[in-house]
């Protein structure tokens, strides 16, 4: 048994391909088991229910998965059922069909509402500071919600900037301050969730994409005062699937005073363009000296792993 990253279980899955659905009976299914609870180890069971429910052997572990994005992969059958007890209470799991190479993505998350993320921001063209809270939700996008936490723990958006700010539109971050790292990371997608038609509304967060299977480390939130029109638009793209929002009132909170004053990005406007940072001078020479007033975020941590040492791992 080794462990590995959650990288390399999406490297893992990589091998089967798209969000299109089979349902047969018998059909072999690959389950990617995820935990992201800050502390708590999850036992994964699977129920035979060929056995009476008294029989030793009625439930089997199935493993053991770490905390922090650990996770196992299951290759098992469409419509067997596994559970694991999360702060008492068991919880039932049926994986949904999987995609045309048999494949599904879950978290095991239990009741929780969602993870908390803060981003300690600069606003108001870097004179003050201020942050954004995040409700990252387990069950809308577990893909997105996977990557997104594990690029925070790496410390990824750590000095990014807020380049693509239009207001009753979207804010658009993602791209790292260090060019290795962005070059790195930008190599890596992450296949598109199954959509579950969560609507889009002011403070729902989405991974931003260029294509069928396309997301990497950029995401936009939706702005307050964005019309119907463009609320139904979001969601279109087979990428744009919300894994999170702003927590609490976000007309109150930090995201309508980041700056907005460079406009859209190139077609649509002249704010700074996204293949100019991702260059070896992209937050060297082409942001402070084309942009000096853009906004940035200094850091981002999940809130209830402070304090936590690292231990995220998972098993395979």
């Amino acid at each position: 048994m080794a462990f590995l990253t959650l990288k390399s279980a999406l490297a893992f899955l990589a091998t089967v391909g798209t969000t299109a659905l089979v349902s047969a009976e018998d059909e072999p299914l690959k389950v990617m088991f995820i935990n992201q609870f800050p502390d708590t180890t999850i036992d994964l069971f699977w129920e035979n229910h060929a056995l009476p429910d008294d029989h030793p052997e009625r439930r089997s572990l199935e493993a053991r998965i770490a905390p922090r994005g650990g996770w196992h992969a299951s290759e098992t059958y469409f419509g067997h059922e596994f559970s694991y007890e999360v702060g008492g209470k068991r919880h039932y799991v049926t994986p949904p069909p999987g995609n045309v190479n048999g494949e599904q993505f879950l978290m095991v998350a239990g009741d929780t509402e969602g993870f908390r993320v803060r981003c300690e921001i600069t606003v108001d063209s870097q004179q003050y500071m201020d942050y954004l809270d995040i409700l990252v939700k387990p069950y809308w996008a577990p893909r997105a919600a996977s990557r997104f936490l594990e690029l925070v723990r790496e410390k990824y958006y750590d000095g990014v900037a807020f380049n693509r700010v239009v207001p009753k539109f979207l804010t658009q971050f993602g791209i790292a301050k260090d060019y290795f790292v962005r070059t790195k990371e930008r190599e890596l997608t992450i296949w598109d969730d199954f959509p579950k038609d969560i609507p889009f509304k002011a403070g729902t967060i989405s991974f931003a994409g260029s294509g069928h299977d396309s997301r990497t480390t950029e995401m936009f939130i939706v702005m307050p005062g964005a019309s119907q029109e463009q609320l139904d638009k979001f969601g279109d793209n087979s990428w744009e699937t919300p894994f999170a929002v702003i927590d609490g009132d976000v007309n109150k909170s930090a995201l309508k005073k980041i700056y907005s004053g460079y406009g859209d990005m190139p077609p649509w406007g002249t704010g700074p363009d996204s293949t100019k940072i991702y260059d070896v001078d992209g937050y060297t020479t082409y942001l402070p000296k084309k942009f000096p007033k853009l906004d940035y975020v200094d850091r981002c941590y999940v809130v209830d792993e402070v304090g936590l040492g690292d231990s995220s791992e998972g098993e395979f």
